[in-house]
């Protein structure tokens, strides 16, 4: 791609940059890739807290100059914890690149990590905890994924636990920030209207003389654990059903067919389980299909919501949806329409700054290159309804099926015979 630049500078820090001439906005990130997965048991949530600490002041700011700093040029500044990276980026008109940036490499390099600082945000994260607790859809894949890979860092929460979070002190927090923040382990990427030679500089001006630091040593893949698991809630006025199946990588070459099957089954309004269970019936508000894809592991889950002694039919139908999938090849409308489905929303999220920002380095963590959208669409358009069919037979085998409801159950149970199909 020609609008596309990639340097790797001395130290191993990769800077990747995208031209584009028609805005005026850039998006910077500084993307480390280490997330959730790279916590011991008991550290569970340490990426994420550190992911606040750096806000609450660094050798040169105030937390307050933080955000003044960004809010001055108009900037947004922004940060996130996922399984297997941490992002902090900034938005800003191409006037202001220079500062913006400055702003960003402070964050990352220099964060004081204050104990009176660290005391305060501890509140603050496990309020975060309590509200995930609160917010049933949320909880429901939470549980099942810490039961299905079960003693696995991805099966644990990014934000940790009470517990955990109680612990975290400087010494750790120091230990854990010098370790993985590292040029190692870092990308940084930009889009927008911008230089790439001049991004660079700006890049080795903040960095260049940052030891290198150590690569995040890669860790085996969870093993499935295909339990059924009945937490009961009496408090709610919905049951919440998780069930969910090994999926594929996010680089693996099934993972196309996998994304069209989604599509149809539980992508969207006019999906499969949508229409039936929803449309059809009024059994349920929500329900969903979705894949969780990473390094060298995935799962694809379904998500409804409803009444608990409606549990038993929304799961049969469900499984009925699967059985029909593996058995039942697209017809050619339904292809090419998940196909359009597909192409078009990428596109269509591929539009702004950040969003193109995030790619180059998403693409960059799991392919090591820049795929261009014509790549993309050809790999879409190659997909085949015997393709779906056999991404389908091999991940819907009853054996390897979880699944998790949440709810005021009162004597509701369902069984492995229930996830035969």
């Amino acid at each position: 791609m020609p609008d596309v630049e990639k340097q790797v500078l001395s130290n191993g820090l990769t800077v990747i940059t995208e031209s584009m001439p028609a805005v005026r906005s850039v998006s910077i990130g500084i993307w480390v890739r280490t997330g959730s997965r790279q916590e011991g048991e008991l550290e569970n949530g340490i990426t994420h807290f550190l992911e606040h600490m750096v806000f609450k002041g660094t050798k040169n700011r105030t937390a307050e100059e933080i955000a003044r700093s960004a809010d001055s040029i108009g900037g947004h500044l922004d940060a996130f914890t996922a399984k297997e990276c941490t992002s902090f980026s900034i938005k800003v008109l191409d006037e202001h690149v220079e500062r913006g940036f400055e702003v960003l490499a402070d964050l990352v390099k220099n964060p004081v990590l204050m104990p009176e600082h660290i005391s305060k945000e501890s509140q603050v994260v496990q309020e975060e905890i309590k509200m995930v607790e609160d917010t049933p859809d949320d909880l429901v894949h939470e549980i099942f994924t810490e039961n299905y890979w079960r003693g696995h860092s991805l099966g644990r929460p990014i934000l940790g636990t009470r517990q955990t979070v109680r612990s975290f002190d400087r010494p750790r927090l120091t230990d854990y920030f010098q370790w993985h923040y590292t040029p190692h382990n870092m990308i940084i990427t930009a889009a927008g209207h911008l230089s790439h030679a001049a991004i660079v500089d700006l890049v080795a001006r903040e960095f260049a003389d940052v030891p290198p630091g150590q690569p995040a040593v890669p860790d085996p893949a969870p093993i499935p654990h295909p339990v059924i698991r009945h937490r009961h809630k009496k408090n709610l006025e919905q049951a919440h059903i998780c069930l969910g199946t090994p999926a594929y990588s996010h680089a693996d070459e099934k993972r196309y067919a996998c994304y069209i099957m989604n599509t149809v089954m539980g992508g969207g309004m006019s999906s499969h389980l949508f229409q039936n269970i929803r449309e059809q019936r009024g059994l349920v508000y929500a329900v969903f299909s979705g894949l969780s894809a990473f390094r060298d592991t995935g799962y694809l889950s379904v998500y409804a919501g409803t009444a608990a002694e409606q549990v038993p039919e929304v799961v049969k139908l469900i499984v009925e949806e699967l059985h029909q999938m593996k058995t039942k090849p697209l017809t050619d409308d339904e292809l090419q329409r998940a196909k359009d489905y597909l192409k078009g929303s990428t596109l269509l999220g591929l539009e702004s700054t950040m969003s193109r920002m995030s790619n180059l380095a998403r693409q960059e963590m799991y392919f090591g290159r820049h795929m261009s959208m014509d790549e993309i669409a050809q790999q879409v358009d190659a997909v085949t309804a015997e393709g779906v069919l056999q991404v389908a037979q091999e991940l819907f085998d009853p054996g390897r099926i979880g699944l998790t409801v949440l709810g005021p159950m009162d004597g509701v149970k369902l069984s492995r015979a229930e996830l035969q199909c």
